[in-house]
């Protein structure tokens, strides 16, 4: 009971009052890495995506763009490894490319901890116990993201997952917060084997090599 009591009502309060804290407290720390993709990186300072949340509706995530916009002759973006800059790669390194998603917590669309939002084009693929991922909000940091990160399959993101919506209750939540700042701090799991970012998944069991055009 105390378990659903928190993640029905007091697990958003707890996000609401974080993300604005810490807003306010990294505001001028925003600002200067907004100038700095400005200057790096042109036009745009944000990357938005249509991401899956909670319940499986879509909403549009906010990041720092890290990668560049070049197009090959036919105007199709470049793979992900040819538009990485060496600036994107340090705001990726430091996870500071994630910090906009305060302002996804801010308005609802996500919470500071819970399974990271995959791209709406999955939405079709999901199993019946994979969609299960979204009986919780999505969240900037999740059980997947400190026990592992990229560098674990896609099967292994969702049995974490589930098991997150399973056990998800405030102590949960701390140990999670917790585990957050060493794996960013270490720079650890940050892609998979072999890739900039991770390769995209094009169903169950499916561990396809082609690279998800996203930052």
């Amino acid at each position: 009971m105390l378990g659903l009591t928190y993640k029905r009502f007091w697990k958003r309060i707890i996000d609401i009052l974080g993300a604005a804290t810490l807003l306010v407290l990294l505001f001028p720390a925003l600002l200067i890495i907004a100038l700095a993709v400005r200057i790096k990186l042109g036009p745009s300072i944000l990357f938005r995506q249509e991401r899956l949340g909670l319940n499986g509706r879509t909403f549009k995530i906010y990041k720092f763009r890290s990668m560049t916009n070049e197009r090959d002759e036919n105007g199709a973006l470049l793979e992900d490894q040819h538009r990485l800059t060496k600036f994107g790669k340090l705001l990726r390194d430091w996870s500071l490319d994630e910090l906009p998603q305060l302002w996804n917590v801010l308005i609802g669309d996500m919470g500071l901890i819970g399974p990271r939002p995959f791209i709406a084009e999955y939405a079709s693929r999901y199993t019946t116990e994979q969609m299960r991922r979204h009986e919780v909000r999505p969240g900037i940091s999740g059980w997947a993201q400190v026990t592992g990160r990229n560098s674990i399959s896609w099967n292994q993101k969702f049995i974490l997952d589930v098991w997150y919506v399973d056990h998800c209750s405030f102590l949960v939540d701390l140990k999670i917060l917790l585990m957050t700042l060493p794996v960013v701090l270490n720079r650890t799991g940050i892609s998979a084997e072999n890739h900039v970012t991770m390769p995209k998944w094009t169903g169950s069991g499916d561990e396809a090599e082609e690279k998800v055009l996203s930052e």
